[in-house]
Protein backbone atom coordinates (compact mmCIF):
# COMPACT_ATOMS: atom_id res chain seq x y z
CA UNK A 1 0.00 0.00 0.00
CA UNK A 2 1.30 3.46 -0.88
CA UNK A 3 2.16 5.74 2.03
CA UNK A 4 -0.22 8.32 0.51
CA UNK A 5 -3.09 5.86 1.01
CA UNK A 6 -2.26 5.38 4.68
CA UNK A 7 -2.49 8.91 6.05
CA UNK A 8 -5.28 11.41 5.49
CA UNK A 9 -5.35 15.19 5.52
CA UNK A 10 -8.42 16.43 7.39
CA UNK A 11 -9.92 19.90 6.96
CA UNK A 12 -12.02 21.08 9.88
CA UNK A 13 -14.83 23.62 9.55
CA UNK A 14 -14.29 27.16 10.81
CA UNK A 15 -17.47 28.02 12.70
CA UNK A 16 -16.26 31.50 13.63
CA UNK A 17 -17.93 34.80 13.03
CA UNK A 18 -17.14 38.49 13.50
CA UNK A 19 -15.93 37.68 17.03
CA UNK A 20 -13.15 35.41 15.76
CA UNK A 21 -12.39 31.92 14.58
CA UNK A 22 -13.80 28.75 16.14
CA UNK A 23 -12.73 25.28 15.06
CA UNK A 24 -14.46 22.26 16.58
CA UNK A 25 -13.06 18.72 16.32
CA UNK A 26 -15.34 15.96 17.54
CA UNK A 27 -14.26 12.36 18.03
CA UNK A 28 -16.05 9.80 15.87
CA UNK A 29 -17.38 12.63 13.70
CA UNK A 30 -14.59 14.86 12.44
CA UNK A 31 -11.95 12.23 13.17
CA UNK A 32 -12.31 8.45 12.79
CA UNK A 33 -12.00 7.49 16.46
CA UNK A 34 -13.06 8.37 19.99
CA UNK A 35 -10.44 10.56 21.66
CA UNK A 36 -8.92 8.94 24.76
CA UNK A 37 -5.79 11.09 25.14
CA UNK A 38 -4.79 14.64 24.25
CA UNK A 39 -1.33 16.15 24.45
CA UNK A 40 0.54 18.99 22.83
CA UNK A 41 4.11 19.82 21.95
CA UNK A 42 5.48 23.35 22.16
CA UNK A 43 8.79 25.11 22.79
CA UNK A 44 10.74 22.76 20.49
CA UNK A 45 13.72 24.17 18.64
CA UNK A 46 14.04 23.96 14.85
CA UNK A 47 16.58 21.13 15.08
CA UNK A 48 14.52 18.95 17.46
CA UNK A 49 12.90 15.77 16.10
CA UNK A 50 9.96 14.40 18.09
CA UNK A 51 8.04 11.17 17.67
CA UNK A 52 10.47 8.72 16.08
CA UNK A 53 8.14 5.78 16.66
CA UNK A 54 5.20 3.79 15.33
CA UNK A 55 2.25 2.42 17.27
CA UNK A 56 0.63 -0.99 17.23
CA UNK A 57 -2.76 0.12 18.59
CA UNK A 58 -2.98 3.92 18.68
CA UNK A 59 -4.28 6.14 15.88
CA UNK A 60 -3.47 9.86 15.95
CA UNK A 61 -4.64 13.19 14.58
CA UNK A 62 -2.02 15.96 14.62
CA UNK A 63 -3.08 19.62 14.42
CA UNK A 64 -0.75 22.63 14.53
CA UNK A 65 -3.08 24.98 16.38
CA UNK A 66 -0.37 27.64 16.24
CA UNK A 67 2.65 28.01 13.98
CA UNK A 68 3.91 25.25 11.72
CA UNK A 69 5.74 21.94 11.79
CA UNK A 70 6.49 19.07 9.44
CA UNK A 71 5.70 15.39 9.82
CA UNK A 72 7.58 12.67 7.97
CA UNK A 73 5.51 9.50 7.72
CA UNK A 74 7.04 6.18 6.74
CA UNK A 75 5.54 2.74 6.07
CA UNK A 76 8.87 0.92 5.78
CA UNK A 77 9.14 1.28 2.02
CA UNK A 78 8.32 4.90 1.27
CA UNK A 79 7.99 8.23 3.03
CA UNK A 80 5.99 11.42 2.68
CA UNK A 81 6.45 14.81 4.30
CA UNK A 82 3.40 16.81 5.32
CA UNK A 83 3.60 20.41 6.47
CA UNK A 84 1.05 21.28 9.12
CA UNK A 85 0.53 24.99 8.55
CA UNK A 86 -3.14 25.80 9.25
CA UNK A 87 -5.10 25.41 12.50
CA UNK A 88 -8.01 23.91 10.51
CA UNK A 89 -5.78 21.16 9.07
CA UNK A 90 -5.39 17.78 10.73
CA UNK A 91 -3.19 14.83 9.83
CA UNK A 92 -4.74 11.43 10.53
CA UNK A 93 -2.20 8.65 11.13
CA UNK A 94 -3.34 5.02 11.44
CA UNK A 95 -1.48 2.29 13.30
CA UNK A 96 1.87 0.98 12.05
CA UNK A 97 3.08 4.24 10.50
CA UNK A 98 6.46 5.60 11.61
CA UNK A 99 6.31 9.31 12.40
CA UNK A 100 8.90 12.06 12.89
CA UNK A 101 7.75 15.58 13.80
CA UNK A 102 10.28 18.34 13.17
CA UNK A 103 10.97 21.83 11.80
CA UNK A 104 8.85 23.47 14.49
CA UNK A 105 8.34 27.21 14.10
CA UNK A 106 9.06 29.28 17.20
CA UNK A 107 5.32 29.69 17.85
CA UNK A 108 4.41 26.07 17.08
CA UNK A 109 1.86 24.31 19.26
CA UNK A 110 1.26 20.80 17.91
CA UNK A 111 -1.92 19.30 19.35
CA UNK A 112 -2.17 15.50 19.22
CA UNK A 113 -5.40 13.54 19.63
CA UNK A 114 -4.96 9.82 20.33
CA UNK A 115 -7.35 6.87 20.13
CA UNK A 116 -5.82 5.06 23.13
CA UNK A 117 -4.52 5.79 26.59
CA UNK A 118 -0.73 5.74 26.87
CA UNK A 119 0.75 2.23 26.90
CA UNK A 120 4.53 2.09 26.43
CA UNK A 121 4.38 -1.54 25.31
CA UNK A 122 2.52 -0.70 22.09
CA UNK A 123 5.16 1.77 20.91
CA UNK A 124 7.77 0.63 18.39
CA UNK A 125 10.79 2.86 19.00
CA UNK A 126 13.39 0.96 16.97
CA UNK A 127 13.09 1.51 13.21
CA UNK A 128 14.50 -1.91 12.29
CA UNK A 129 11.96 -3.59 14.59
CA UNK A 130 9.22 -1.51 12.93
CA UNK A 131 10.30 -2.70 9.47
CA UNK A 132 10.21 -6.32 10.67
CA UNK A 133 6.79 -5.94 12.24
CA UNK A 134 5.18 -4.38 9.17
CA UNK A 135 6.63 -7.17 7.05
CA UNK A 136 8.85 -5.16 4.74
CA UNK A 137 11.48 -7.17 2.92
CA UNK A 138 14.80 -5.47 2.22
CA UNK A 139 15.69 -8.01 -0.46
Amino acid sequence: MSIHDQYKILEFKDLGDERGNLVVVEGEMDIPFAVKRVFYIYGSDLDVVRGQHANRKTEFVLINVSGTSKVKVDNGTETAIIELNRPRMGLYLPINVWKDMYDFSQDSVLLVLASEHYDASEYIRDYEQFVKEVGVSNE
